[in-house]
């Protein structure tokens, strides 16, 4: 069986779209007007095959935008399911099929579906995936074929949700942490905009009217006030403009790995990148390790994962040097990136033969030392960006009073 999407019109005259299993168009019409729709539009949620320029057909559902991607807490509860669905002993496709069931995104079910019709076709669960690759990263792949390959599928996807879930909740910690500072940017911007560009004018054809020699905060408000009110519009196109360059030059390897090694070296900032960038590499690792991925295989996933161009170069130096017979520990080591926790509890593993043990507390310690760099970080910037707007509020106002009492004093004179 292959999937379908469908629109179709209900009983009600409203218009209803899904994701459903047939053999062929004609199934797909049969089982929708027995659920009493009327079918509008039936499309195969698998693309047609066609040559390009790898030679290879596209995947299901694939676009101009390429392959159908997940988010984190689709993946998270999507493997949950399967995770739960293997463990209880049932067949491969009726945990796909059952998966698909539970799941309510469109996009989801249809690529769960595609692939459990590949794998009633004679695929591993792993090949099946590997025609998402949006969906399902490398890790993902590499974890589930060493669950097949172990035996063990089921404990294996368990472990994997757990990473997943971790994963999400370290993302939507970062992500809270950030509103709060993006917000009073915003304010920041807007009350300034508004008081130079309505408030100041207004105020200043007071002093223009009274002839009189303005104090140096005066006249620099009134300048940076008629800036804005003439040339507002050609600084946020120089600001678009300057962004647009910066990541045009930073397509260049070379200055992209200059400007990261550059934002590692940032005061507490760089630390939260690094110690972010350390926990998911040692728990990248760690896992892969605990399903039974070779060490080599689990370097070059792991190193994948990393974001940062100079980390990620270092991470691709260990794993040259592990293949050429060094110790892990020593190769992290002579990279000169990583923390020295990592390195130590590597050497630790290592020596007693716990090395994904090792792995994963160490991923645990970094993810809270990170947490705990992010809340100095943000108890110092966020003061900082209140004080930072209450200081330019004051300026306006500071630069607006002095003219007046100049003026209050020459009237009392």
């Amino acid at each position: 069986m292959a999937a379908f999407s469908y629109q179709a019109i209900d009983e009600k005259g409203k218009k209803v779209k899904g994701v459903i299993e047939g053999d062929s168009e004609r199934h797909v019409r049969s089982q929708l007007r027995a659920k009493k729709l009327k079918p509008l539009d039936i499309k195969s949620t698998r693309a047609s095959v066609g040559s390009n320029s790898g030679g290879k057909s596209k995947a299901a559902g694939s676009s101009f935008f390429g392959s159908p991607k997940l988010n984190y807490r689709e993946v998270s509860l999507v493997t949950r399911q399967l995770a739960s669905l293997v463990q209880s002993g049932l067949p491969l496709d009726e945990v796909l099929q059952n998966t698909a069931k539970q799941t309510r995104k469109p996009m989801a079910k249809s690529i769960l579906l595609q692939v459990r019709a590949r794998v009633l076709e004679g695929l591993s669960l792993n090949q099946a995936m590997a025609e998402y690759p949006k969906a399902f990263d490398n890790l993902y792949r590499a974890m589930v074929k060493a669950g097949e390959s172990s035996g063990y599928l089921g404990p294996v996807l368990e472990q994997l949700a757990d990473y997943t879930e971790r994963s999400q909740e370290t993302r939507q910690k970062l992500q809270s942490a950030m509103i709060y500072p993006i917000i009073m940017l915003i304010v920041s911007v807007l009350v300034v905009t508004i008081l130079m560009v309505k408030v100041v004018p207004s105020l200043t054809k007071l002093f223009e009217r009274g002839k009189q020699e303005l104090p140096g905060m005066t006249t620099f408000l009134i300048s940076a006030s008629d800036f804005l009110i003439n040339y507002g519009i050609y600084l946020v196109l120089g600001i678009v403009a300057l962004v647009v360059l910066i990541k045009w030059l930073l397509k260049s390897e070379s200055r992209a790995r200059s400007w990261h090694k550059h934002m590692l070296k940032l005061p507490i900032f760089g630390q939260v990148i690094l110690l972010g960038e350390t926990a998911r590499y040692a728990s990248t690792l760690g896992l892969l390790a605990n399903s039974g991925v070779p060490l080599l295989e689990g370097l070059r996933i792991a190193t994948q994962v990393l974001t940062n161009r100079e980390m990620k170069q270092a991470g691709l130096q260990v794993a040259v040097a592990v293949q050429e017979g060094g110790s892990l520990h020593k190769s992290l080591d002579q990279a000169q990136v990583f923390p020295p926790l990592l390195v130590q509890m590597a050497a630790s593993g290592e020596s007693n033969g716990k090395l994904a043990e090792q792995l994963l507390y160490a991923a645990r310690n970094q993810e809270r030392e990170m947490e705990f760099s992010i809340n100095t970080a943000m108890s110092i910037l966020q003061p900082s960006m209140v004080l930072g707007l209450a200081g330019i509020v004051v300026f306006i106002i500071m630069a607006i009073l002095l003219p007046i009492f100049k003026m209050n004093e020459m009237v009392g004179l």
